[in-house]
């Protein structure tokens, strides 16, 4: 049995270790070099999953610390995979004292149940470690100093895992299994807290079998490229769905890609920093490669170059990223190359150099060269963490050819390339490892072409294809109420053209103001939650007044240990308005004031005198914000709002000690609320001699109105001139023939609403012109 009895605890637990108090840990803590000190008040018995592999759980209660200890529990659920499960079992009991090394954080599904740390520790690998200190066995001998024993790392009992066959599986198991890719599709994001994908595999019983993993964490997943790879998967559980045998994740779950292609190097891919990895593991990837090899198991490869993309097909590409730019809040432009030049010509979709990430340059006469490919909806989270210069894969890629109302009729027949939105056919994008052999092919194609244009005499000049030379204004500008601010080279073309056009697509127009709504302009102003992109009304007076009346029904003022607390007298007799202000912020200059007992009026009245003002209520005697329907933060004269979906605000227990400059965004961080942002929001319907259009007026309303959406909220003078713009673009009681003429920069995409795909156009680049604010 693998422990070793020690009599000198400074000499068996590593020094560079650190320790981490139990209340203090979350999904995110740093794991590398920390250790959490613990008492067993809780061993469940040992489970064996299959020959050799054992988990086994433990509840590890904070012991010993010396210093004060943060709020939360101090209990935390422990679960130990592999040998070390087993030692753990043979070599601790409860009541004995541990420090464990090596874990990682995972989010405890028993939380709710068991009323422990919302997180878990999980501990599997060479680098897992448990201390066990335990009093000297008494004798003649016996001094002391504590003796402690190792429960040892996997490093000295290595685990020997089992493979199941796919033919075996039955409902009910907890199994290892290994397979060849046939399907797959990227995570994507669930309404939880998740991340799920979906795989189909495969092996030499010539069984499929379906798989779905869900994790928290993107890199937990399998690292899938293409089809062909092979993945391995521990301790996934089978269960039976519509008749057939698949299977998901379970507790424990870990996952090793490898490459498929016979010859290629066995590198498993995987976030993990310790995992078990065989000489028997390597010969049954290679036996799967060359199964798969000679029965031509995986279908023929849809990712094709540039050179051989067809309109109207869908492809997977690999490329690199040379430049992205957003487009709106559900698009995303990336502008990619993969050495080739594309035998169609490619729609050159051009941009604002402002929004600009990275850089095209390619030779004079060679644009073909470079693709624009836009990105929607799910897809548009992915983009952002791009960098310009990574290598992708795009998978289910459509080649759209442009329609014969293009805005120019040269560009009819050109290609634009969509990922549309979704994971239907394994639609999404993936960054290319560095030992990709596809990355190292695309590499030396792009090296080879890179050569050969800086040899090209006829081509040696470098042209940037992204943005072009400003357009002039129009010949008359003093005819135009509004002015473009892009730098697009693009003919104004009429409105029966822009309706008629395939989106998406940027225009120029010239046309006059019909309607707007809403007619009333204060409400034109929204509130937008910038993570969930829900968009909502502005409460009224009277709703938020409402809110903080229910909130003085009669319940006793809450008393919090973190807080100071003081009264006021209200406006009503013998009712009390308490001000809670945190420990240590009695002299910062910038006090956060917790407002607890008064009304929407008395906190009008309160917040012009205290900068920083939250309103509270008692809650079973401990502080909780108002219903987030109403502000949660007063600013002086501003307002600010959650988001009720998003935020995660419960009892308080603000963490102020380190901030020293209070805003809305460090407020919203500290209470748990997720900020929502206030924004224009307009519906502009156009007309010329041709057409009639409904734009939104939205993204760039700001911009056009040169007003921020927050001061309109709070300035009368910003309310005015908003006002005063728009009896400009559309005088009251003003015939058609008196409404001026507008220069507008439009742009069109289309949304899906209630199954069907509609057509939308949005005002951007443009503003108002007239004297300034």
């Amino acid at each position: 049995m693998p422990v070793h009895v020690v009599t000198d605890p400074g000499t068996q637990v590593p020094s560079h270790l650190q320790r981490i108090p139990i209340p203090q840990l979350n999904r995110t803590s740093p794991t590398t070099n920390k250790c959490v000190k613990g008492k067993v008040v809780q061993k469940y018995p040992l489970v064996s999953l299959e020959d050799d592999d054992y988990i086994l759980k433990t509840v590890v209660q904070e012991h010993d610390h010396q210093q004060s200890l943060p709020s939360g529990p101090t209990s935390i659920n422990a679960i130990l995979f592999g040998a070390l499960a087993k030692d753990f079992s043979q070599s601790v009991s409860q009541g004995d004292v541990l420090v464990m090394a090596g874990f990682t954080v995972g989010g405890s599904p028993t939380a709710q149940k068991d009323g422990l740390h919302p997180c878990n520790l999980q501990l599997s690998g060479n680098e897992a470690c448990v201390y066990v200190c335990r009093p000297p066995a008494p004798g003649p001998s016996a001094s002391a100093t504590p003796t402690w024993t190792t429960a040892a790392s996997v490093e000295a009992h290595k685990t020997k895992y089992t493979y199941a066959a796919l033919k075996d599986l039955k409902p009910g198991m907890v199994v290892n299994v290994y397979g060849i890719v046939t399907f797959f599709k990227q995570p994507f994001r669930t309404k939880g807290t998740d991340y799920c994908s979906t795989l189909k595999i495969t092996d030499q019983s010539d069984v499929k079998l379906g798989c779905t993993i869900f994790s928290d964490k993107l890199e937990d997943h399998p690292q899938i490229y293409k089809i062909g790879d092979i993945v391995r998967l521990h301790r996934v559980k089978t269960q039976l769905f519509n008749g057939t045998v698949n299977v998901m994740t379970s507790l424990g779950y870990s996952a090793l890609t490898f490459d498929g292609a016979v010859g290629s190097p066995v590198v498993p891919r995987t976030s993990s920093k310790s995992f078990h990895f065989s000489e028997e593991d390597r010969r049954t990837v290679e036996g799967l490669r060359a199964w798969a090899a000679s029965q031509a198991v995986v279908p023929p490869a849809s990712c094709v170059r540039l050179s051989s993309v067809q309109p109207k097909v869908y492809f997977d590409l690999t490329c690199q990223l040379l430049a992205k730019a957003v487009m709106d809040s559900n698009c995303t432009l990336l502008k990619v190359w993969d050495g080739t030049r594309c035998a169609h010509p490619l729609l050159n979709l051009v941009v604002d150099s402002v929004t600009l990430e990275g850089n095209t340059t390619v030779v004079r006469g060679r644009e073909n060269l470079v693709a624009s490919v836009l990105v929607y909806d799910n897809h548009v989270e992915v983009a952002e963490g791009l960098k310009p210069g990574m290598y992708l894969r795009i998978y289910n890629l459509h080649a759209v050819p442009q329609s014969g109302a293009a805005p120019h009729e040269a560009e009819a027949g050109h290609l634009a390339f969509h990922l549309h939105g979704g994971t239907a056919y394994g639609r999404g994008i993936r960054v290319l490892p560095e030992d990709s052999p596809d990355l190292q092919e695309l590499r030396r194609t792009l090296d080879s072409l890179s050569a050969a244009l800086e040899n090209d005499p006829e081509d040696s000049s470098l042209e940037e294809v992204w943005s072009t030379p400003r357009e002039s204004l129009d010949a008359n500008p003093q005819e135009n109420i509004t002015a473009r601010t892009c730098d697009h080279r693009l003919k104004h073309v009429t409105l029966a053209r822009v309706t008629a056009a395939t989106p998406p697509q940027v225009f120029h127009v010239r046309a006059q103001l019909r309607s707007f709504q809403p007619e009333r302009l204060h409400q034109a102003l929204k509130l937008h939650c910038p993570k969930c992109r829900a968009l909502r009304d502005v409460p009224d007076e009277e709703t938020v007044a409402s809110l903080f009346q229910e909130a003085l029904s009669g319940t006793e003022h809450c008393s919090e240990a973190w807080a100071l607390t003081g009264f006021l007298d209200s406006s009503v007799p013998g009712r009390k308005i308490a001000l809670h202000l945190p420990s240590g912020m009695e002299r910062a200059g910038n006090e956060l004031v917790f407002v607890e007992g008064a009304t929407l009026e008395e906190m009008w009245r309160m917040s012009g005198g205290c900068r920083n003002m939250v309103p509270v209520r008692s809650s079973e005697g401990r502080m909780a914000l108002l219903d987030l329907s109403a502000p949660f933060f007063f600013q002086g004269t501003k307002q600010h709002y959650g988001c009720k979906q998003c935020s995660q605000a419960g009892c308080l227990e603000p963490d102020t000690e380190d901030v020293r400059e209070w805003d809305e965004r460090k407020v919203a961080e500290v209470l748990g609320v997720q900020l929502m942002q206030y924004v224009f929001l307009m519906k502009l319907e156009l007309e010329d001699e041709t057409d009639s259009v409904e734009a939104l007026l939205w993204e760039h309303a700001e911009s056009f109105f040169r007003v921020s959406a927050s001061d309109a909220a709070t300035s009368q003078d910003a309310q005015d001139w908003i006002q005063e713009t728009m009896n400009k673009l559309r005088p009251p009681g003003g015939s058609l023939a008196e409404r001026p003429w507008l220069d507008l920069c439009l742009r069109s995409y289309a949304v899906e609403e209630g199954g069907r795909r509609v057509v939308c156009h949005q005002i951007f680049n443009t503003v108002a012109r007239g004297a300034e604010l």
